[in-house]
């Protein structure tokens, strides 16, 4: 291959990148959200209320929110790759240190700083594709890049739900940190350094002009905002289920409860699905049925049926997945110019929303139980919709 060409899917190192960062992405999600099932757990050990306990997840997206914005900084002036290797290794270490201290304090102090780490990865991993990788190529990596977000979420609290019901959240601690390890010295090893990456030569002050521009956009200031409220919805739901199924009349396992997870793995298809749809529908009218799937899934967890729940935390996981893919494409649609900017400022808006959703729900599920939360979680992103068509129309913001 001549050195001036871009990988292709018929070179090796484009085997090699792919396979790289799809690893390291599904170890970061991993990472980032294995805490979420064992919540109830950390309210017993530490004797912290829920509203505490549920600082584990909010604290780690706040952290990985401020580091998308430092990191995205860095990278462009500084590189790709040194960037997602120490987001491997400082996610891991975290996992090392956390079991053998007694402080909550301390435990979340980490886990905000594994959150900052963490952000190296995603403000490097697409840039890096889209240099490196040839046009016809790069959709293929990215779609394992991003395929392996959803399975590494998944996957990470299936995983610590299990170890943890058979043997100690410190054990399944140490081994998710091992398994990192791995997944580093595999990245460390096998990952080519930049080829065609330019640093950036303009001032700081030239993103900042970016950022401006789109928070005066109100058609990207509703579908950040969506991106928000579909995410405060939909990890509302997931935080607080396993506190509602290890209540009568569930009484459920960490391990069985653990298992629901495998609804995520509908993300997997529901990003193509909704690509396939682009070619049949308008985006705005898809987007709203997908809402409204999500929002029957949501209610659908009301029912005292198991397989009931079940059914309807796949319906949840469908409409959320395609909602969210659709509310991506239109972010690129809408901005005509530092489309970059535009989306850091999406992402930054749907890691507020999990962050919002982890905690702010709180006080309703402590005071209204499992039907206030849903019957939140379920209307809000329906009750987004409709006000912000209303205001579209009377003021003609589209």
């Amino acid at each position: 291959m001549n050195q001036g060409q871009r990988y292709t899917l018929r070179d090796v190192y484009f085997w090699k990148i792919s396979i790289s960062l799809a690893l390291a992405s599904f170890f970061i999600f991993a990472s980032i959200y294995a805490i979420q099932p064992l919540l109830p757990l950390f309210v017993e050990d530490y004797g912290i209320s829920v509203s505490a306990s549920s600082l584990l997840l909010s604290l780690t997206i706040i952290g990985l929110i401020i580091g998308l914005v430092i990191f995205g900084f860095l990278s462009d002036r500084f590189g790709r790759t040194i960037f997602i290797k120490l987001s491997l290794i400082g996610t891991v270490i975290p996992f090392i240190l956390i079991p053998q201290i007694q402080s909550y304090a301390l435990f979340m102090t980490l886990r905000f700083f594994q959150g900052i780490l963490a952000a190296a990865l995603l403000a490097s991993a697409l840039a890096y594709l889209s240099e490196e990788m040839d046009q016809k190529s790069v959709g293929v990596a990215t779609g394992l890049y991003i395929s392996s977000n959803a399975l590494g979420g998944m996957a990470g609290r299936v995983f610590i739900g299990y170890v943890t019901d058979y043997y100690s959240w410190q054990i399944a601690f140490y081994l998710l940190g091992a398994i990192g390890l791995g997944i580093f010295i595999i990245v460390f090893i096998s990952l080519p350094r930049s080829r065609f990456f330019n640093p950036s030569k303009l001032p700081i002050k030239h993103d900042f002009i970016g950022f401006a521009h789109h928070l005066k956009n109100p058609r990207l200031l509703v579908i950040f905002g969506l991106g928000t409220v579909l995410q405060l919805s939909f990890t509302g739901v997931w935080t607080y289920l396993p506190f509602h199924l290890q209540e009568p009349p569930f009484n459920l396992s960490l391990k069985f409860i653990s298992y629901l997870f495998f609804a995520y793995s509908i993300g997997v298809i529901a990003s193509p699905i909704a690509g396939w749809m682009v070619g049949y529908m308008k985006l705005t009218p898809m987007r709203i049925i997908a809402i409204i799937v999500l929002s029957i899934g949501a209610f659908m967890t009301l029912s005292s049926s198991l397989y009931i729940i079940v059914f309807g935390l796949c319906v949840l996981c469908l409409g959320f997945f395609i909602a969210h893919s659709l509310t991506a494409t239109t972010v690129s649609e809408q901005a005509t110019h530092h489309k970059g900017s535009a989306a850091s400022l999406y992402l930054v808006a749907y890691y507020i929303g999990v962050a919002s959703g982890s905690t702010l729900l709180s006080p309703v599920w402590s005071f209204l139980g499992w039907e206030g939360l849903i019957l939140v979680s379920g209307l809000v992103p329906i009750i987004y919709v409709l006000f912000t068509q209303l205001v579209i129309k009377k003021y003609h913001a589209y």
